[in-house]
């Protein structure tokens, strides 16, 4: 995922998650608002009860890739992306795939 198509700063996280609307998955809460710019943006979250930084790190790796595979940036909204702790429960397929729901459940 390029870096143009991230969510960076602490505001707009915020900004996103005070809007309140989200969908849920096993392994993700996806909180999202209409897409700002040209393409839509996601932003990665993920606890310290998920692991050390290697972990988290990882887990973001991870969920970045799923989101470039499944073609994020064609979607009409901004989105974070929170990482439940049942997301070690899955693997990688399986979380793609709730993933993939999630976004197909998402109506601005």
């Amino acid at each position: 995922m390029k870096v143009a198509l991230r969510v960076k700063k602490n505001e707009e996280f915020q900004e996103i998650i005070q809007r309140k609307k989200f969908v849920t998955s096993p392994s993700f809460a996806l909180y999202v608002r209409a897409k700002t710019g040209k393409y839509s943006r996601f932003g990665i979250s993920c606890g310290k009860k998920m692991g050390n930084a290697v972990v988290r790190n990882k887990i973001k790796r991870q969920c970045r890739s799923m989101l470039q595979e499944l073609d994020s940036a064609s979607y009409p909204f901004d989105g974070v992306l929170m990482v439940r702790g049942s997301y070690h429960k899955f693997s990688y397929q399986d979380n793609k795939k709730h993933l993939e729901s999630m976004l197909k459940k998402v109506k601005i």
